[in-house]
């Protein structure tokens, strides 16, 4: 008998359908439900998003049964992985006792001297619900104590959802105009290029209405576009000559980077922080911490404009509990240590990988976050790159790392990746202090795998 043709291989969406299908049934059933199908932004995934029925330390399980090692890690929130059973414990205790008193409580207290202790310019703590919630409260505390209106963000920076930080988060960074957001709201940022000082004390020069500068300080969308100490460095001393307040949004970085976040590493005190995420323990909860003298506008003093603060999530009881056990552990440095050690590990395999198969593919980032980019063909970094002195791609070009992507390509190396058993951010993920010598190997096996069905379908 002649011998019979094998049957083609499925196409990698195909491969995905076919591996997933409890999630693509729950997608039907959310595209009713919610726009898009998701409840946040970054969920959506060409053709369905995967759903996770339970997670522990480095590791989620699909519906479907498959374990995935995990690189969302709660959005960044979860430093110490999933579940870890002194934070577990904390809110179940908490959970008993009560979720909501709707009066002060003493974990309030703890969780407040926790970030005072480890965040250099907690001198004052304010609690919110959320990292947006946050950086919106920085920002009016600056207008009360500057008297003025505006305030300088750079492109690519993210700091939440709410009308006066969109502008210039994304691609196309010079378009002023955002979506529901109003004109006369959103002139009033002042938007630059990242790592840029002279175009920095240019616009501050030029326009005396800016009160404020606000920034991720390890750069953009949580260091894709890479910014280190000398810049840092740079912008305090100018926003202090310049007579602005310095805003750290470091609602992924704090607690993360190091114990005091990104200003305790690189030895830089901002005015005010924003803080979110790790502070929870991943949990909702979020913070402003800083100078006592602006956080002062929350109180009623005599001949002062008061900043109205109410918030029903403020400092709740389960989110301080969670919050209260996570920072009792970053504070010993063991955390931070080990998902930066992870990380860099990840970062040279890949980079060894790439280089050995010569593919177009270049690993970079600093601490706990690890990016990779596609059709790349310059400069090489070393394979020994510590935490956060690693060659950052194309120049550190924001739009070259921070624009446009095929999406085809975004989304199909998730898909593979989540075949070979990793849920990998699109090109990014972070790490936890779970994410074990063991897990990276694998990481970086399936990443070898994974690219090679991108290249079998023309995206590699």
């Amino acid at each position: 008998m002649p011998a019979t043709a094998a049957p083609p291989l499925l196409a990698l969406a195909d491969r995905y359908a076919a591996a997933f299908p409890g999630s693509k049934a729950r997608f039907e059933q959310a595209r009713v439900l919610f726009p898009c199908g998701v409840t946040h932004d970054a969920r959506m995934m060409d053709p369905f998003p995967v759903y996770v029925s339970h997670a522990r330390g480095a590791h989620k399980w699909a519906v479907d049964g498959q374990q995935l090692t995990d690189y969302f890690v709660g959005h960044g929130s979860h430093l110490l992985g999933h579940c870890p059973d002194d934070v577990v414990q904390a809110v179940q205790e908490q959970m008993a006792r009560g979720t909501h008193y709707g009066s002060c409580h003493d974990l309030e207290l703890e969780w407040g001297r926790l970030v005072r202790k480890l965040v250099p310019s907690a001198e004052r703590v304010r609690f919110t619900g959320s990292g947006t919630e946050a950086t919106l409260m920085a920002l009016r505390l600056s207008r009360l104590y500057t008297g003025r209106p505006k305030f300088l963000k750079f492109h690519g920076h993210f700091h939440g959802w709410h009308d006066y930080v969109t502008v210039s988060a994304d691609y196309p960074y010079d378009v002023p105009n955002v979506p529901g957001v109003p004109d006369d709201v959103a002139k009033h940022c002042v938007a630059v290029p990242p790592n840029d000082l002279n175009r920095v004390e240019d616009a501050l020069r030029a326009d005396p209405d800016i009160g404020a500068v606000i920034l991720e300080p390890t750069g953009g969308h949580w260091g894709t576009v890479p910014i280190r100490g000398a810049f840092l460095k740079g912008l305090r001393e100018l926003c202090t000559r310049q007579n602005r307040l310095l805003i750290f949004d470091e609602v992924i970085t704090g607690f993360r980077v190091a114990p005091g976040g990104a200003q305790a590493f690189y030895g830089v005190t901002p005015d005010l922080t924003a803080l979110a995420k790790i502070l929870a323990g991943g949990l909702p909860g979020g913070c402003v911490a800083g100078r006592t003298d602006v956080l002062a506008f929350i109180e009623p003093r005599p001949g002062k404009p008061k900043m109205k603060h109410p918030g029903t999530y403020n400092a709740n009881p389960l989110s301080a509990a969670a919050g209260v056990a996570t920072l009792t552990r970053v504070a010993t440095g063991d955390p931070c240590t080990k998902a930066n050690a992870a990380a860099t590990r990840l970062r040279n395999k890949l980079n060894e990988l790439f280089e050995a198969k010569e593919w177009p593919w270049v690993a970079y980032g600093d601490f706990s976050m690890v990016r990779v980019v596609p059709g790349y063909r310059g400069e090489r970094p070393g394979t020994q790159a510590g935490v956060n002195d690693g060659l950052i791609p194309h120049g550190n070009d924001v739009n070259k790392l921070d624009g446009p992507k095929n999406m085809r390509q975004f989304y199909g190396l998730r898909q593979a990746m989540l075949l070979t058993g990793v849920d990998w951010w699109g090109f990014a993920g972070m790490t936890s202090c779970e994410h074990s010598d063991a897990v990276i190997d694998h990481t970086a096996r399936a990443f070898e795998v994974a690219i090679e069905m991108l290249g079998a379908e023309g995206l590699g």
